[in-house]
């Protein structure tokens, strides 16, 4: 999704030759009349004003209907995962961002995700992300859950990028991940036990700060 982000983002920034201020003034105006409001969006995230300015513009510039299907989201999310099938991760990664469970994303939706990943605490980043692994909403994240996971990933990435991938590697994964994450050995992993076990990887903690460019 980061990939995403940075398409909104580049694109408020190429501005149309033919704009001028009357123009700009008038989606700005359209932009502080959404529904809920900028000064609430403002007050929930950790964004400011102008930030969420930008952003619906660029979100109304990539979804000019004001709210993206799972279809639209797959299309532009494996736009930048050319030598892979990206199709299965933006399956799981729009139902972590469809919070209401609507089937589509409104930029409520977005944004609420986005201020999580880029300016959330470490808590709440793997908070965000133990949902997204906890495929069918139980609380827990099972080895099949994380196994889809793993293997829809793998699928998105493509081949050219582990040419000697081994065709049980998706297992070697998971079953290292339960290693380090399953505490008590019961089969499943709590988030507690997930914050836990993150919170005590260097790496993992390093990996939070490229979200931006991951999601």
């Amino acid at each position: 999704m980061g990939a995403v982000v940075g398409t909104l983002t580049m694109q408020t920034k190429q501005r149309r030759p033919s704009r001028d201020k009357a123009d700009d003034d008038l989606e700005m105006t359209i932009v502080c009349h959404r529904p809920e409001g900028l000064d609430q969006l403002e007050a929930q995230t950790n964004f400011s004003k102008r930030e969420l300015q930008v952003l619906y513009r660029g979100f109304k510039n990539e979804c000019p209907s004001g709210v993206v299907n799972e279809e639209t989201f797959k299309q532009i999310y494996s736009q930048f995962f050319p030598h892979g099938d990206a199709s299965t991760y933006a399956h799981y990664l729009f139902n972590a961002f469809d919070t209401g469970h609507t089937g589509s994303i409104k930029f409520e939706d977005f944004v609420t995700a986005l201020s999580i990943l880029l300016r959330g605490s470490v808590t709440e980043k793997l908070q965000w992300t133990f949902n997204l692994y906890d495929i069918n909403r139980d609380g827990y994240i099972n080895k099949e859950e994380m196994t889809d996971i793993v293997r829809a990933i793998y699928d998105m990435m493509g081949k050219y990028t582990y040419p000697v991938l081994k065709t049980d590697a998706p297992k070697q994964h998971v079953d290292a991940f339960f290693q380090k994450m399953d505490k008590n050995r019961d089969g499943v992993v709590t988030l507690d036990e997930f914050i836990l076990s993150c919170q005590e990887d260097e790496n993992i903690m390093r990996s939070l700060q490229l979200f931006e460019n991951v999601i």
